[in-house]
Order: structure tokens, then C-alpha cells, then sequence
């Protein structure tokens, strides 16, 4: 009996632990999926980790952090830039814990210099010092609802880390696709995209839908299966409501 439950505690803990056994720049481990990922990733002596700003849970006592803005100060006036925290291992070998804001999964990709990867500016968590991360284009923030579009377009060579809100499905497109924009997490340059309301104007305010990317060519797209937007919604007749006080 004791036998069969560990070998049933091993199994579980196999699926929540990812090991990347192809390429990779560096060494680390995805724990807890897909409901609550957390990635550990080791550096060498002198190595160096972009990560998102206050996503780090855990370091060892020489990493060094210096703080970057994504896209730069202009672009940080117009609300498109993002804090970067830069770690170094200084002296040594050194780790770090990295746990995303949001509740949900967490994917890799090795970057080989080619191909680009387009990401909603909330997924990012981490990257190698040779993945540039930088703003792409921001469309229709704001709009009916505030349901933004901003996407962050990583290039060069190296390992990329990104989260979802809820689990990840992996879609190989070829041809057309349609998405909520809420939830679009990332997709490959192959794609070409246009964003554009479902139903006109009568069907974006009363239908509960909004904007929609529509997806044209071949590569990869990954999408979350919640919405932020939507888990707001319906938490809303929830929420506590302060009682007004009664005067004599």
C-alpha cells in the first residue's frame, strides 16, 4: 500500500517539475504547474538574468540587481514601458526563484537567433542577457472597457520565460484564427494579426465580448484558458459593500 502511494506521489510530482532536456542557456526547473508555476534558474559565475520587476521570490546571497526600463524613459511617459530587474551572479555560482504575479502556468522557449516571438506584456517573467525585449505596438488601450493590446517583441538568442492567467494551450496555426484578445499570450512571427471588435458596436457593449486578434499564416500560438477581465466580472456581486452609517 505505502509502495503504491509513493509511486503515485513520484508520478505527480514528475508532472508539476519540468526539466528542459532540449536546448537551453540555462539550467532550471519549472515547479508547481500548471496552476502555480514557479521557475528556478541557476546561473554560472559572472551570468546574467533579465527578470520581470518584483517577481522575484528567492536568491542566493551574491546575485547583484540593477534595475532597466523596458522600452525606455520616453516610452515610459505613454505607459508602455516595463521595470527589468537585471541579477548577476557575482564571485560564483548563484540561483534565483522566480514566482509570477498571476496564477497559472509557465512555458520556455529557447530563442536560436531566427525567429521572433510577440508577447502580451503582462506573460513576461524572465530571459537571457541576449533576448532583447522591447515594445512592438499598442493597440486600442483603453478602448470600450480598457482592453488593452500591448505587446512586447523578443528577439535574439537565448531562453525566454513567459506565464499565463490559468493553463496553456499551445496552437499551431496555418491559415486563419481568431482570439479574445484577454487571451493571447504569445505568438511567433510567422503570424501576421489585425485587432478588431466582434458584432459592431451594439454586441461590444451588451454581448460581454470585446476585441479580437485575428491570426493569418503559419507558426505558434499559445493562449491561457482564463481572463483576467472575466475572473474581475464575476467576482463583482461578491465584493464586500460598506454599509452606510445611520445618523440621529
Amino acid at each position: 500500500m505505502n509502495e503504491q502511494s509513493n509511486e503515485a506521489s513520484a508520478t505527480v510530482t514528475d508532472e508539476e517539475t519540468f526539466v528542459p532536456t532540449g536546448p537551453h542557456e540555462h539550467e532550471f526547473r519549472v515547479e508547481c504547474k500548471p496552476d502555480f508555476a514557479f521557475l528556478t534558474v541557476q546561473l554560472a559565475a559572472g551570468q546574467t538574468l533579465n527578470v520581470e520587476a518584483a517577481a522575484m521570490a528567492t536568491m542566493s546571497t551574491n546575485m547583484e540587481m540593477k534595475t532597466k526600463i523596458g522600452g525606455g524613459f520616453a516610452r515610459m511617459l505613454s505607459g508602455e514601458s516595463i521595470f527589468i530587474n537585471e541579477y548577476t551572479a557575482q564571485g560564483g555560482p548563484g540561483e534565483i526563484g522566480i514566482a509570477p504575479g498571476s496564477p497559472g502556468d509557465m512555458t520556455h522557449v529557447f530563442m536560436d537567433g531566427g525567429e521572433r516571438i510577440f508577447l502580451q506584456s503582462s506573460a513576461f517573467v524572465a530571459s537571457g542577457p541576449n533576448v532583447d525585449c522591447d515594445f512592438k505596438w499598442e493597440g486600442c488601450r483603453g478602448f470600450f472597457g480598457g482592453e488593452g493590446f500591448i505587446l512586447m517583441q523578443c528577439s535574439g538568442k537565448g531562453d525566454l520565460w513567459f506565464n499565463t492567467y490559468g493553463a496553456l494551450i499551445e496552437i499551431p496555426v496555418d491559415g486563419d484564427y481568431v482570439v479574445d484578445t484577454g487571451f493571447v499570450v504569445a505568438f511567433t512571427s510567422g503570424l501576421d494579426y489585425s485587432v478588431e471588435s466582434v458584432g459592431g458596436l451594439k454586441s461590444l457593449f451588451f454581448s460581454g465580448e470585446g476585441l479580437v486578434s485575428r491570426f493569418h499564416g503559419q507558426g505558434k500560438l499559445w493562449i491561457q484558458t482564463r481572463h483576467p477581465g472575466a475572473f474581475a466580472a464575476w467576482t463583482w456581486p461578491y465584493r464586500p459593500e460598506k454599509k452606510e452609517s445611520g445618523g440621529d
